[in-house]
């Protein structure tokens, strides 16, 4: 629910600021050199969020075999009163927050109840940032959006001070997009971050049915496997690479030993691809595959050791009826 006087005038623009990295993060030139050079072969995920693939993974969470979207959506939903009326932020600090798109559902809470915090979204890209923000100040007429810029991987440190009860959200199932320990890391950096008044609302997918994990990689529409060749283009321009995606195949499969589903790019044909911006070439053999992606599925009990093992105490577990998505309330300890 937003306010009934939501601004007709001029849209006023989110303050923003850069965040400076607190520690060095890998760039595209030393991931390429690490990943796709050495065997087995792999990229991180985050370089599939340029424009096009952005656009891509939004068409993605609307597609009806893509359930995590809608399911985080509806947890927001339903318990976002409790959610706000629990922790009655002065700040909602939201970690990779791209267009803030269920973010709304917990905004909408704060109107309701009466509390208005300031919203401060955290992510690269600027201008995304900026225009939702600014949609964001035109739909709620008490908000203020501090935009954040800035990689939240390379370090909160830098983070600027903010004082009083804090929400810290960290949704969309992102956490899964870590290896265990990076993960587990991840988490005690954010512990840090907070003191004894602040909380951290967490969205994690869960252990499902096979079949249903694999549909949602695998959409018959074909956007998530346009999503995971869309990477190519940008080594291409990113690196000066030539490779040909259409020799190229999608391929995500559910590994039940790790509980993760993994995505590849598969060569359909063997190939030497050039690197010009790395003065090196790639020899791929026929049925070579390249990893972009894990996303690891939880155990509710695995989700909650994750968390008290970082440091994290939980207060309020909301899951879907079918148990497959979860929500987490947690307080330092």
């Amino acid at each position: 629910m937003k306010t009934a006087n939501a601004r007709l005038d001029a849209p006023r623009e989110p303050r923003w600021r850069a965040v400076a990295p607190s520690r060095e993060s890998t760039t595209l030139v030393q991931d390429a050199r690490a990943g796709l050079f050495a065997r087995p072969r792999s990229l991180p995920p985050k370089y599939f969020y340029d424009a096009a693939g952005s656009q891509l993974f939004d068409r993605i969470c609307d597609t009806p075999e893509y359930y995590l979207t809608r399911a985080e959506a509806g947890l927001l939903a339903r318990h976002g009163r409790d959610i706000i009326d629990r922790t009655r932020p002065v700040h909602i600090l939201e970690l990779g927050s791209g267009v803030s798109r269920k973010t709304r559902h917990l905004l909408d809470a704060c109107s309701v109840l009466g509390c208005q915090p300031q919203y401060r979204p955290f992510d690269v890209c600027e201008e995304m940032l900026i225009e939702a923000g600014t949609a964001l100040q035109q739909e709620y007429d008490w908000l203020q959006v501090d935009a954040l810029v800035g990689d939240y991987l390379a370090g909160l440190d830098n983070l600027p001070a903010a004082h009083g009860p804090a929400l810290v959200a960290f949704l969309g199932s992102t956490i899964g997009n870590f290896e265990e320990p990076v993960a587990a890391g991840f988490l005690r950096e954010v512990r840090t971050l907070l003191g004894s008044d602040a909380w951290l609302l967490l969205g994690a997918d869960r252990v499902k049915a096979p079949e249903v994990l694999h549909a949602a990689y695998n959409d018959a529409e074909g956007l998530t496997a346009r999503f995971n060749l869309n990477v190519l283009d940008v080594l291409n321009r990113e690196l000066g690479a030539d490779f040909d995606s259409g020799a190229f195949h999608h391929y995500a499969h559910y590994n039940p030993v790790s509980t993760q589903m993994e995505m590849y790019l598969v060569a359909d044909r063997g190939q030497r691809v050039h690197f010009v911006g790395l003065g090196e070439t790639l020899e791929l053999v026929e049925g070579e595959a390249i990893r972009t992606e894990v996303s690891r599925k939880f155990t509710r009990t695995a989700l909650e050791a994750l968390l008290e093992d970082a440091g994290f105490r939980v207060e309020r577990h909301y899951e879907t009826q079918d148990a497959g998505f979860s929500l987490v309330l947690a307080k330092p300890v």
